[in-house]
């Protein structure tokens, strides 16, 4: 899988990018450790990896968090790498996809390039500019498809956004973090029990996945499964402490 530019975990979505979790669709006795319509949170934007000075790219390392009131995870979607491009590092790749698109006005990895960039630097509207014009000149761009999801994410654009997470799947079926963030914009829509494959496919590609145990485990309480929410937190749990948080809340241990 390549490298990417935008980090969103999915704090609640977006990422990506810090996101938070989400909670359920229906109305439930407080204390029930299940979360109800009014404490909804969204749910992280898949992060990626940040890539080096030198490269294009991200899915998800802008966390953003969407409005929520209950309890999220800390946790970001995607491990982060030790060094991350700074303001700086972006601005500089700004500067060379100009400089590259003013000699080859249709370089659709100069368009890329800035379009991650430019949502880094959270200037959301003219990054999807950039990842429009990216795609009508290479429309089979898994990356592209993945980056704009993000995006569209972190504008709370979720419709959209599911759609080019499905794109991404179908260009490239293995990316486990399109599926995690196709499944978080599903949760932000109160589709839970739409949003559990999703979960479960990218679990299947890489079994060491916190975030996907964590978020199908909530999604499993969203819909009244107490038993299988209960062994996905405390299987995300053992991954990663931090989802501790949402085993206490989400299953009963609160």
């Amino acid at each position: 899988m390549t490298n990417r530019i935008l980090h969103v975990a999915l704090g609640a979505a977006t990422v990506l990018l810090s996101t938070q979790c989400a909670s359920t669709a229906e109305k439930d006795k407080p204390g029930s450790g299940r979360a109800t319509a009014t404490e909804v949170s969204a749910p992280r934007v898949p992060t990626a990896p940040a890539e080096p000075a030198a490269s294009a790219s991200t899915s998800a390392a802008v966390p953003t968090t969407l409005a929520a009131t209950s309890p999220a995870p800390t946790t970001a979607p995607v491990v982060e790498p030790a060094a991350r491009k700074s303001n700086a590092d972006y601005k500089a790749d700004i500067r060379t996809a100009d400089l590259a698109l003013k000699t080859k006005p249709k370089d659709a990895e100069a368009l890329l390039l800035r379009a991650k960039a430019k949502s880094h630097l959270k200037d959301y509207r003219e990054a999807l500019v950039d990842y429009n014009a990216a795609l009508r000149l290479k429309p089979t761009s898994a990356e592209a498809y993945y980056s704009r999801g993000l995006t569209r994410l972190k504008l709370k654009e979720y419709t959209p956004a599911i759609s080019d997470f499905t794109k991404a799947i179908k260009y490239r079926p293995d990316d486990k973090e399109a599926y995690f963030g196709r499944g978080a914009a599903k949760m932000q829509l109160f589709n839970f029990k739409g949003a559990i494959p999703d979960f479960t496919k990218a679990i299947t590609i890489d079994s060491t996945y916190a975030d996907a145990w964590e978020y199908r485990g909530i999604s499993y309480s969203s819909i009244n499964k107490p038993a299988e929410a209960k062994a996905d937190l405390e299987a995300a749990a053992k991954l990663n402490p931090e989802a501790n948080r949402s085993l206490r809340r989400y299953a009963g241990k609160e």
